[in-house]
């Protein structure tokens, strides 16, 4: 019994969620275990745009987060940044939306869900939010996103998820938007 101890431990803090969450919230990223590992980095270069822009994984005393940080031009058709992170399993049913804790340069950003639906690179679900200068929580219900396009289901479901986005988009600015926690409710 005694070598089980640790494992037993540690699953059962795994099950638990951080201080001030609910017990019906997911959790899916804090930013603490090698998350350069899962996030990636896009641009619209991948078809022809000039938007610049990069993530780096911060860490400020104990607070670990992702700093996204560029210049989004619609020259060339183009138009957006953005950090992707692909799900390693669908939200649990009953999800109801997103949950962020994020900060940064007073603008507004979106979130983008893809579903196993959005086969094409243009299609995803959207919804808007803005940031400040101070760490702040944010929930956006799943029937807040809006399909790219009319073949799109008019809410995404939330058992083909397969990935979220943080994405700065759609008009020429400075990007700078910091994410410290992103999961589900």
């Amino acid at each position: 019994m005694h070598i089980f101890r640790p494992v037993l431990i540690a699953t059962l803090l795994a099950c638990t969620t951080a201080p001030g969450m609910l017990a019906s919230q997911t959790l899916i990223e804090d930013f603490t275990m090698q998350p350069e590992t899962r996030w990636r980095f896009f641009s619209d270069g991948v078809m022809g745009g000039i938007s610049t822009g990069q993530v780096e994984m911060r860490q400020e005393g104990s607070v670990a987060f992702a700093r996204m940080t560029g210049r989004v031009s619609t020259a060339n058709n183009g138009g957006f940044i953005q950090m992707r992170l692909d799900l390693q399993a669908p939200p649990p049913d009953g999800t109801q939306g997103l949950r962020l804790v994020v900060r940064g340069n007073d603008q507004r950003y979106f979130v983008h869900l893809r579903t196993s639906g959005t086969v094409l690179p243009w299609q995803y679900y959207q919804a808007g939010f803005d940031v400040t200068g101070t760490w702040a929580e944010i929930r956006i219900p799943l029937d807040a996103f809006s399909p790219s396009g009319a073949l799109l289901r008019a809410v995404p479901r939330v058992g083909s998820l397969r990935s979220v986005a943080i994405v700065a988009f759609g008009r020429d600015h400075d990007a700078e938007i910091e994410l410290r926690e992103i999961g589900f409710y």
